[in-house]
């Protein structure tokens, strides 16, 4: 009876996930290599919603997540008026380690660097929404927060490893050590420092979890 019940369960938390994942805008891009779990994609061009916030993996994602969401449920200002709105939820959420303190009013410049430093040692972290296709940076709601800024991001390829299950720094940095091998054995020029994007809400079952490790890198 417990099976079933377990079976019964797993079926519809499968089913509310993939209505949601339906429902989501991403970031669009094209495939240009595909190997297993590897991928080179080219992304569009794109606006996005960041903030720069201290602590580990865990807290950085959790503290610029709840600042990021405060702006895009309604803590906003639509052009000149007092009027507010909603702006619709996307995924991923991307956290990008940061290899030194920066001024969130100063262009973002990274120096690549090794990614044991920049996953297992990071203090600084930038966590970013990608905003809906409909806006642009003239149409799109501002934060009211100055922690949080808009930001437009040029078209840019990505090395891309993809995975499920849970995240914690080691597995993360582990997987992320395969992208950078995988990178290499490819001749391919990274130019970014590796990130974690995640698709999913926190109550989604480890085996339907969309992770994945993103490097920048030069045109292939």
């Amino acid at each position: 009876m417990l099976k079933y019940k377990l079976a019964a369960l797993v079926f519809t938390v499968s089913a509310l996930w993939i209505g949601h994942a339906m429902a989501t805008e991403e970031p669009p891009y094209k495939v240009l290599v595909t190997d297993k779990s590897f991928e080179i994609r080219q992304y569009a061009p794109m606006l996005i919603a960041e903030t720069l916030v201290e602590g580990d993996m865990d807290e950085a994602s959790s503290k610029g997540f709840r600042l990021i969401a405060d702006f895009i449920f309604g803590n906003n200002q639509v052009s000149d008026s007092q009027l507010k709105s909603k702006i619709a939820m996307t995924a991923p959420v991307t956290a990008e380690p940061q290899s030194s303190k920066i001024s969130m009013t100063a262009p973002v410049t990274l120096e690549p660097s090794s990614a044991a430093m920049t996953m297992q040692t990071a203090n600084q972290w930038r966590i970013s929404f990608v905003m809906p296709s409909q806006y642009t940076m003239d149409t799109i709601p501002k934060p009211k927060n100055n922690a949080v800024r808009l930001k437009e991001i040029p078209s840019k390829y990505f090395a891309v490893h993809t995975y499920s299950g849970f995240n914690n720094l080691t597995r993360v940095q582990s997987k992320t050590d395969e992208t950078v091998v995988w990178a290499g054995k490819r001749s391919l020029k990274m130019i970014g420092t590796p990130q974690i994007s995640r698709y999913d809400p926190p109550w989604t079952l480890p085996m339907f979890r969309r992770n994945e490790i993103m490097v920048e890198i030069s045109a292939p």
